[in-house]
């Protein structure tokens, strides 16, 4: 798959030492980088990415996945959630049909980030009875509104 990987300054160590892991996986990664101090334009870039398809996937990090788990969601077509387990890291794609991950790079260590991205990303989002249409109420509103 390909994946678009951005995070604030704070992050940016985290970030490289996880982009290489991705790759082991068999991913290819472009990085979106981590200059800028207002982490929603890096993570909206990636979102907007993702969103139009150009990436699979795309994982952000910041200090505590929240700043731009929130950014990235308000580009239209973008799905983040911030994981802080494999558990939620296999549902964000199985339940909720997720594009984006996010993760804090202050509050998770590398091992566990390392568990929740394989997870995240061998994941498929198969439609299913359970989550399909909570999945489809989601994506109706946001075509509505």
């Amino acid at each position: 798959m390909k994946i678009a990987v951005g995070c604030d300054p704070n992050a940016e160590e985290f970030k490289q030492q996880l982009i290489p892991f991705i790759e082991k996986l068999g991913h290819e990664v472009t990085d979106f980088g981590s200059d800028d101090s207002i982490y929603a334009n890096v993570a909206i870039e990636v979102a907007e990415n993702v969103a139009a398809k150009k990436f699979d996937r795309g994982i952000l990090f910041c200090g505590t996945g929240i700043g731009v788990m929130l950014a990235a969601n308000k580009v239209k077509g973008a799905y983040a959630a911030v994981v802080g387990d494999a558990y939620s890291a296999q549902r964000a794609c199985l339940s909720n049909n997720c594009n984006i991950i996010t993760i804090g790079s202050q509050v998770t260590g590398y091992k566990k980030a390392e568990v929740m991205i394989e997870e995240y990303l061998k994941a498929t989002y198969v439609y299913n009875e359970r989550s399909g249409k909570k999945v489809d109420r989601i994506l109706e509103y946001e075509r509505t509104h």
